[in-house]
């Protein structure tokens, strides 16, 4: 249960950098929506890690928390931001899925 809400928590971080992104192309009210938006999932991701770590490794948590937001952030980007997709980012991202996948393997 508590690798569910370390996923969850990072997919909350993965929301709350896109608000960031969407709070800076908007504009007026829209823009206050945003920010909101990103309090929201900032408050709810910070909460779900806190609970995840009373029981799992702080280290492995963090990493994981830390992996999913950078993957799904950049991988946001490139869908709705009209980001690079270049090889080398690709790569990077695919290793970088790799290494959560393994922390969690190693974890107890």
């Amino acid at each position: 249960m508590n690798w569910i809400l370390l996923i969850i928590a990072g997919l909350f971080e993965v929301a709350f950098a896109t608000c960031l992104g969407k709070a800076k192309e908007s504009s007026g009210t829209e823009t206050i929506y945003w920010y909101i938006g990103f309090l929201l999932c900032l408050a709810i991701s910070m909460i779900l890690l806190v609970k995840v770590t009373q029981v799992l490794p702080i280290g492995t948590a963090y990493a994981v928390w830390t992996g999913i937001g950078a993957v799904g952030t950049v991988l946001l980007g490139i869908f709705i931001f009209n980001e690079p997709a270049t090889f080398w980012r690709l790569f990077f991202i695919t290793t970088l899925i790799a290494s959560i996948i393994g922390l969690k393997v190693v974890s107890n």
